[in-house]
């Protein structure tokens, strides 16, 4: 899908209906694109920065959670729940202005475990940081 058509896939819906948390939600972060296949989102640089005006490193594994484990909730299905059990990330680049964008991708799509890597670029198309994320499967508690 190119950045000029909009994302009208279920998946984009059950996202935006389920929201990101709040967290997410006061960062900034934005949905694009959404499928098991491959998520998308922005996020600001203002407002998520370290003192001397960078990106938080803390925010890039922000937007990378927010996609890896909506990513992972959409694979399990209804009556069942992903949740984070290993993250980690490599920052290469410092993005001090505008938006940077996530594009998340399955490295594994299983019954019980999902790994994800989710690129963060800035908008010259840098890459600034790469998240892999793992998370369980499981059934949903009952409520």
């Amino acid at each position: 899908m190119s950045s000029t058509t909009p994302d009208t896939s279920p998946g984009l819906d059950w996202a935006k209906r389920r929201g990101m948390g709040a967290l997410a939600e006061k960062m900034g972060i934005e949905w694009v694109e959404f499928s098991v296949d491959r998520c998308v989102a922005t996020m600001p640089v203002e407002g998520n920065t370290q003192p001397i005006g960078l990106l938080h490193g803390g925010a890039y594994v922000v937007l990378g959670e927010s996609l890896g484990s909506m990513a992972a909730n959409l694979h399990a299905g209804a009556g069942r729940v992903a949740v984070g059990v290993d993250i980690n990330a490599t920052h290469t680049r410092s993005a001090t202005s505008g938006v940077v964008t996530g594009v998340c991708t399955p490295i594994h799509l299983g019954r019980s475990l999902t790994v994800h890597e989710i690129a963060v670029s800035d908008e010259q198309g840098r890459r600034c940081s790469t998240i892999r994320i793992t998370n369980m499967i499981k059934n949903a508690p009952a409520v």
